[in-house]
């Protein structure tokens, strides 16, 4: 399973494939790095450092991106760090929970959980025994469909995927996010996490 750290820069400029999608898988990989823990030093260097003029010609991806890479510069590790916690973790529970079955059905470990380690099982992926967490976390995913893009799976199945496990949720999760209470640095992540879903639900539905 894919959830094993990398050098960041090294996932967002992925080799050998054309921009476009190096850019896709760039985005992938932003959000999974803000999402799987509290941000590190070199993820939040990154944003700082992000050129929205050259993300994309859609108004609200460059917006976000702005909005982000200010949101980095005024936020502190330690303030980062109990955000997260209050988001995602929490006394027992944070206040959300970031897992795809949770959001599907109300419940942890449910059956969409079983139909993505399917899914990830005929795709060659394996789960590191260093991960303890569902493979439905919405980092994990978002990592998985990088891979997907810089490994140059083809398009149709790459909609299979994002279709069945990512598009299906993952927008209620953002909008969840920018609404949460805990929630300051986040919401621009839940801003940038919005736009791009719609850009790829919209890249996916016209490569069909």
């Amino acid at each position: 399973m894919p959830h094993e750290q990398t050098r960041l820069a090294d996932q967002l400029t992925p080799a050998a494939i054309p921009e476009e999608q190096a850019r896709r898988a760039g985005y992938y990989s932003i959000l999974a790095a803000l999402l799987r823990e509290s941000p590190r030093d070199e993820a939040l260097a990154f944003v700082t450092q992000l050129d929205e003029g050259t993300a994309s010609v859609q108004v609200e991806l460059v917006l976000a991106l702005s909005s982000l890479s200010l949101a980095a510069r005024h936020s502190s590790r330690d303030s980062l760090d109990r955000e997260y916690h209050a988001l995602f973790i929490g006394l027992g529970r944070g206040e959300l929970v970031p897992y795809g079955s949770w959001y599907q059905t109300g419940f942890l470990m449910e059956k969409p959980l079983g139909l993505l380690r399917t899914d990830l099982s005929r795709l060659g992926f394996e789960r590191s025994e260093e991960v303890h967490e569902p493979e439905d976390h919405v980092a994990a995913l978002c990592e998985v469909m990088a891979m997907l893009i810089q490994e140059a799976v083809p398009v149709d199945t790459q909609r299979q995927f994002f279709n069945s496990h990512v598009g299906n949720w993952v927008d209620t999760f953002f909008d969840d996010l920018a609404d949460a209470q805990s929630a300051v640095f986040y919401k621009s992540v839940a801003r940038l996490g919005k736009a791009f879903l719609s850009l790829e639900t919209r890249y996916l539905s016209l490569s069909d």
